[in-house]
């Protein structure tokens, strides 16, 4: 009887063995349907790379779109007296006007309006106003400034085409030549204070002066480092001098919208190159 219970002990200890422990066919199967969590963990990865990817191709689809939609420089012009080619959108925001591109003589923007911003003068002259939504935005500008304890004032906006002329004579006179005088002033029609979308601002620490020491004033900074934010731009950069066609001039503002004006700040490029 010991024997019989110890082989019976035996016996039923092997079957209960053999029965939990999986067979070769059982653990095969079992691998073929569990992935090592290491090969889920790189699909995983692969996956979100994939989606990325395709973000990132989506947005440089829309950016090209975008791209397409701007005027380039070419399309905006067509040739005027003297070989000067003469712009064709005088109106829109984006225009470019410069050394090589001139606005009509008869061109006269139909919505000028005076910012109410402080000047350094007193009397009411074309030269305060600038077309209502660049006013406007000059407005939140300097409204800003004031906040952040920055006080800069307005000096020059509008300027018409017979006003350049005479401005253009004045200096021509003055420097000698019309050669030089075209080194500090503009020929009438390529100054971009005809666009309504331009204005020379100053500030105590510069004596009031359009001068470059304002660019390295507590203002002179603070708006070249702000005014994108109100679709504005510093115009004349240092050292773009070959590709503007005119000098330094941290004082010059243009207003060429809010998306631009960002994207122009960031990539540290010029209209022109915004444009192109």
């Amino acid at each position: 009887m010991k024997l019989f219970k110890k082989m019976s002990i035996g016996v039923i200890a092997l079957a209960a063995l053999t029965a939990c422990t999986p067979t070769v066919n059982q653990v095969e199967d079992h691998e073929q349907t569990v992935k090592n969590p290491s090969e889920e963990t790189a699909d995983h990865l692969q996956e979100n790379n994939d989606e990325n990817k395709k973000d990132s191709d989506q947005a440089a689809k829309n950016n090209n779109e975008e791209k397409k939609k701007l005027p380039t420089l070419a399309e905006t012009i067509t040739k005027g007296e003297n070989g000067k080619d003469v712009v064709t959108n005088p109106n829109d925001i984006l225009v470019v006007a410069n050394k090589e591109r001139r606005l009509p003589s008869d061109y006269i923007p139909d919505d000028l309006a005076e910012p109410n911003v402080p000047f350094t003068f007193e009397e009411d002259v074309p030269k305060k106003l600038m077309r209502k939504e660049a006013a406007a935005a000059l407005e939140s500008l300097f409204n800003q400034a004031e906040k952040e304890n920055i006080h800069i004032l307005a000096q020059s906006g509008y300027r018409s085409y017979e006003t350049q002329q005479a401005i253009f004579a004045y200096n021509a006179k003055r420097y000698g030549s019309e050669e030089e005088a075209n080194k500090v002033s503009a020929y009438p029609g390529e100054s971009e204070h005809q666009t309504g979308l331009s204005m020379d601002i100053t500030s105590s620490s510069a004596e009031y002066q359009l001068v470059e020491a304002f660019g390295e004033t507590k203002e002179g900074r603070w708006v070249a480092e702000n005014a994108h934010k109100f679709g504005y731009i510093v115009r004349y950069q240092k050292g773009k001098e070959q590709i503007t066609g005119y000098q330094y001039e941290p004082w010059h503002l243009r207003y060429v919208g809010i998306e631009a004006a960002s994207h122009i700040y960031k990539q540290n490029m010029t209209l022109e190159e915004y444009l192109q």
